[in-house]
């Protein structure tokens, strides 16, 4: 990748690769490489580096790449991917605190634990950072349900409280900042008795595994699902329309492009099957939105987030 950043940049305690590959960060295993990747060595180590970093220099935050495509050129600025020391999980009476960097799915056991239930985090893939930043949700409950505060770093280097209203939350999405790396989230959860909490998740985990392609190469689901939403981003399901039926009634299950395909057995799963690029993918992407929209009227909106240079 052609540099485009100052020969010098700040000098963390963390780890700061140039040209470092990221198709390996992703779960699709596609993309060019960031000019930069930093890992920082702590919260001090990130307020340093971002207090000292030329402010028209572009960040973005990953989290373990669940819900994204990286072109194949790569990214330009610094990437910043938290690792430990932003993984923490504590409880607190009724409340959960996790870092940034922890695993949904290590949040809705830890909680389950200590009877409490954010049992909706068990099957996201992904970590409590990009579930805040995309309002993740699933069986009806939202990351807009249970928020009760967050922590982020500005540009500045500052650390902020954020509240839920600075969201913005919407389905599947939110209006935070792009600019804000967030580093903590607490949440609160109703209480329930740890071992039906821990039923209630193995349950979530078969209907999953029966239903989705969870041994595939994939990102999740491809597109939202067409509904009306409440201003906390909850799905009214009187009005819902399943993105995946929309892609079998257009004839697309199972559509192929290169190396990606629609999965043959969630149409709305779009699949490194072996070799694609992240043109490829998102080409198709678009190839179904199109014959989606032509064969429903009906628009789909991507849920994977598509970043960088073609």
């Amino acid at each position: 990748m052609t540099h485009s950043l100052p020969t010098r940049l700040p000098i963390p305690r963390g780890t700061l690769t140039p040209d470092r590959p990221l198709a390996d960060l992703t779960w699709l295993r596609v993309g060019g490489p960031a000019e930069y990747l930093f890992q920082p060595a702590d919260l001090d180590d990130l307020q340093s580096f971002l207090a000292a970093l030329d402010p028209v220099i572009p960040v973005f935050p990953i989290g373990v790449g669940s819900n994204l495509i990286i072109r194949d050129g790569g990214m330009r600025g610094v990437v910043i991917r938290l690792g430990r020391g932003f993984n923490d999980i504590r409880i607190e009476g009724d409340q959960v605190i996790a870092g940034a960097a922890a695993l949904d799915a290590h949040v809705a056991r830890r909680a389950g634990e200590a009877g409490l239930d954010l049992t909706f985090l068990r099957t996201i893939p992904g970590t409590i950072g990009g579930a805040c930043r995309m309002n993740a949700g699933c069986y009806g409950a939202y990351v807009a349900d249970h928020l009760t505060t967050a922590c982020a770093v500005t540009r500045a280097g500052r650390v902020v409280t954020l509240a839920p209203d600075d969201f913005q939350f919407a389905y599947r999405q939110t209006g935070l900042d792009p600019d804000l790396i967030l580093i903590e989230a607490r949440f609160t959860a109703p209480r329930a008795k740890p071992d039906e909490l821990a039923a209630k998740m193995e349950d979530q985990l078969a209907r999953r595994n029966a239903s989705q392609p969870t041994k595939d190469r994939t990102a999740g689901s491809t597109f939202r699902n067409p509904a009306g939403f409440s201003s906390t981003g909850r799905a009214d399901d009187s009005h819902e329309m399943k993105a995946w039926k929309l892609i079998e009634e257009a004839g697309l299950r199972g559509h192929r492009l290169g190396g990606a395909v629609m999965n043959e057995k969630h149409p709305n799963f779009l699949t490194n099957a072996g070799g694609a690029t992240a043109k490829e993918l998102e080409d198709l992407g678009e190839y179904v939105r199109k014959k989606v929209f032509q064969n429903s009227g009906l628009q789909l909106e991507w849920e994977i987030m598509r970043v960088g240079d073609p």
